[in-house]
């Protein structure tokens, strides 16, 4: 992606950036619920890394439950034998990282966090728990977003197993180099489909400005019927 797309996106908020894409009917307008930030940060804007954790549960570990399966398209791990999966991230993107729902291991800690910031990965964004909290808030240059925390190490339940292969995160899916949007004064975080990143800067600009002219006529008196009619989204 290019870096003057980026500083461009960066200049929308992501309640804007949504508004945008949800005019192209994108699952959940691109927002990653429940995610949140873990320490004070700046805006990110990257693409992604994904990173796909799979259950203790599952074929690749011993003494896996038959009921169990490993999610399509994920079937077998892309990760060599031997490597680490944050030796392998790549510098300038967002990691986003998917563990299994119901797992209450941390995906994530200082070792991993400290390894990738090194690499040069602009942020962490877990759907999941995160561990070694105050490193992270306080030693770590690097923005984290998680839904919670842990005390657990990751291998007690689960495992990296596939990078950059797709993951959906509450409905909305996220695949290697989609843009994600790292807002903390929206406290939100969205993925912008990377196929869709030039028709959302062609449209968000015009969105942003039909929503100051329509904060104005409010400020002058109008109601939000005579606005929602004057300018058509």
């Amino acid at each position: 992606m290019a870096s003057d797309k980026l500083k461009e996106l960066a200049q929308y908020s992501a309640c804007d950036i949504s508004d945008a894409l949800l005019k192209f009917d994108v699952p959940n307008a691109g927002f990653l619920p429940d995610i949140v930030p873990l320490q004070t940060s700046g805006k990110i804007v990257a693409p992604a890394t994904t990173v796909l954790f799979v259950s203790k549960t599952t074929p690749s570990f011993p003494g896996h439950g038959p009921e169990d399966h490993l999610p399509s398209p994920a079937a077998s791990s892309n990760i060599p034998t031997g490597s680490i999966y944050s030796d392998l991230m790549a510098p300038g993107t967002i990691a986003v990282l998917s563990q299994p729902q119901g797992s209450v291991t941390a995906t994530m800690g200082s070792v991993h966090a400290a390894r990738m910031n090194k690499l040069g990965v602009k942020g962490v964004l877990v759907d999941g728990r995160v561990r070694d909290v105050q490193y992270l808030k306080e030693e770590l240059d690097m923005p984290v977003w998680c839904k919670t925390t842990s005390l657990v190490a990751t291998k007690g339940q689960c495992k990296a197993h596939g990078i950059n292969v797709p993951i959906d995160i509450g409905g909305t899916r996220v695949t290697e180099g989609d843009i994600i949007v790292l807002d903390p004064a929206e406290n939100g975080a969205l993925c912008i489909p990377k196929d869709k990143v030039d028709q959302v800067l062609e449209l968000v600009a015009r969105l942003v400005e039909l929503d100051r002219k329509t904060m104005a006529d409010i400020a002058l008196g109008c109601s939000v019927e005579e606005t929602s009619q004057k300018y058509v989204k």
